[in-house]
């Protein structure tokens, strides 16, 4: 996700998830499955799975990736969910966000 005229921090913050995300607002999940983000040695790709990744959207934002360290299980398709600890992190006019664990909101 571009980032647009967002103050620069360094490293992952609530505080600037909360700047991006409206908590107020409702999340959807989209993806089905995780997927598996892989560690690089010497800019090869090793078989270690170092996080996983799926992908949510929310009403005003475009779908955008969370990072997930240990395994979670996602619900199905377009459910309402609540992260747990999201996070986010600005590189390179990118921003990337991180979360500990997703609630399915019924």
């Amino acid at each position: 996700m571009k980032s647009n005229n967002i103050k620069r921090q360094g490293g992952y913050t609530s505080d600037l998830a909360n700047q991006i995300a409206d908590g107020s607002k409702p999340f959807h999940s989209l993806s089905i499955e995780l997927e598996p983000q892989f560690k690089f040695e010497e800019n090869k790709r090793t078989d270690e799975i170092v996080a996983y990744k799926a992908w949510f959207t929310q009403a005003g934002l475009p779908p955008f990736e969370v990072k997930f360290d240990e395994k979670i299980t996602l619900p199905s398709y377009l459910s309402v969910i609540q992260f747990i600890d999201l996070q986010a992190c600005e590189v390179g006019y990118n921003i990337y966000f991180r979360a500990s664990g997703i609630r399915e909101v019924k």
